[in-house]
């Protein structure tokens, strides 16, 4: 039997997450303002690359079950129209920077390299797993002479890593550029122009008050994680029904590794320490104000949001509240968002501007960067702008987990992924 506050901490994680639940409601992603972009014939066949949120996975984990459709996966249905569709999965509550480096190896094909000053600053080993790489002519010249590119699609977090491979990609990073040339990731070295849009869904690019709620009255909650992270991989290392990804802080048995040497390496793990290089910390809207003050939107580079909603406003109090077809597991985290005020000093000031949410990100939060950020956010009309978030707009009675059907993923939601899939390979090259 768990502790008590074992069982209080898996409550708030998957709260943070998207596991357990049903949810009557469909959202509908279709809408005139993109119609008009996805009636023109198709202009590109670049990939669509579905990055999945916080405790998430990509491909059939959880003895079958798609992150992106449930049951019913959407990646198979894109697939069948036509499109070239990946479900990549990567670190699970792992941070962005990390989950980039994942996402880098998964398209191009090679050892994951996390980095040598990043690893050397945050204490876990540099390479991670390695993998064939399911598109490696990433980045190569088409027989017309244009750029191989992707189109990127997160739901949640995975909105913030789409941003930050994007960014990377594009500029590289200065720390990493101190690495011999001859011993650097190509992702860090900048001038790559691979991505041709980023979609977000749902994504607290300003972080979750939520977040900060949990990291400040359970302070071990990422001690919690790791240790859980580790167990699963004693389970069974080779095919766990959940990999969490953490090979990079110790925390997956090896193959024919004896349980003593494991368990020795798993107490030396730096994940143990407090760390920013964790996804709780990035999803605080301190955390997320730092990100963005360094990730920004690219010039050549399209940007979609879509925001959702599922409150209302209170007619006593003038709070929102959860509408009744919330998933119960996010209406504690609703309820505090839906009334959150805080000004504390060095923080992030919460102002009822955030109290409209999906359950878990504040409709303000899923719009755009804006804490630290100097990214412009604008209403799609239609016409796409490069460079610019072009806000798709808040979706109602829609919860965080609706919009990527993992508990109902019926014709309508299918025809609406298509609707997307559809607007992103009709933008121009």
């Amino acid at each position: 039997m768990l502790k008590a506050k074992n069982k209080i901490l898996i409550t708030l994680l998957l709260s943070l997450g998207i596991f357990l639940g049903t949810s009557p409601n469909i959202y509908t992603l279709a809408n005139e303002e993109m119609d008009k972009l996805s009636n023109t014939s198709s202009s590109n066949k670049y990939p669509i690359v579905m990055v999945h949120g916080l405790m998430g996975w990509g491909n059939t984990e959880l003895f079958g079950l798609n992150y992106w459709g449930g049951f019913s996966s959407l990646k198979d249905h894109l697939t069948n129209e036509g499109y070239t569709v990946f479900t990549p999965t990567i670190g699970s509550i792992t941070s962005n920077w990390d989950r980039a480096c994942e996402l880098y190896a998964y398209l191009k094909g090679g050892t994951v390299d996390y980095g040598e000053a990043h690893s050397k600053k945050y204490g876990h080993a540099r390479y991670g797993r390695t993998y064939p790489g399911v598109y490696p002519e990433i980045g190569s010249k088409s027989n017309d002479g244009s750029i191989k590119k992707i189109h990127l699609i997160g739901h949640s977090m995975g909105g913030q890593t789409a941003r930050l491979i994007t960014q990377l990609l594009e500029k590289g990073s200065t720390d990493e550029l101190s690495t011999p040339q001859n011993n650097l990731s190509q992702l860090f070295s900048g001038g790559k122009s691979w991505i041709s849009s980023v979609t977000t869904l749902s994504t607290p690019h300003d972080g979750s008050p939520t977040a900060r709620e949990t990291s400040t009255f359970l302070p071990n909650v990422q001690q919690f994680v790791a240790r859980l992270g580790s167990q699963v991989g004693v389970i069974d290392s080779d095919n766990p029904c959940f990999d969490y990804r953490l090979d990079q802080w110790g925390l997956h048995k090896k193959t024919n590794e004896s349980f003593k040497d494991y368990k020795e390496r798993v107490s030396n793990s730096s994940l143990w320490n407090k760390t920013k290089d964790f996804s709780l910390w990035e999803l605080t809207p301190e955390g997320s104000k730092e990100l963005n003050s360094w990730v920004s939107a690219q010039d050549d580079v399209y940007y979609f949001s879509l925001s959702c909603q599922d409150t209302h406003k209170d007619s006593l109090t003038n709070h929102q509240v959860p509408d009744i077809n919330m998933n119960p597991l996010f209406i504690p985290s609703s309820q505090y968002i839906g009334s959150c005020i805080s000004n504390n000093p060095g923080e992030v000031q919460i102002t009822n501007n955030w109290w409209a949410n999906d359950g878990l990100v504040s409709v303000l939060s899923a719009e755009g960067p804006h804490e630290g950020s100097k990214d412009k956010i604008t209403p799609y009309n239609g016409i796409p702008e490069k460079g610019t978030w072009n806000y798709l707009g808040t979706r109602q009675s829609t919860d965080h987990i609706d919009i990527v059907g993992l508990y109902k993923c019926d014709n309508k939601l299918k025809s609406e992924y298509s609707t997307l899939a559809k607007m992103l390979t009709s933008l121009p090259k």
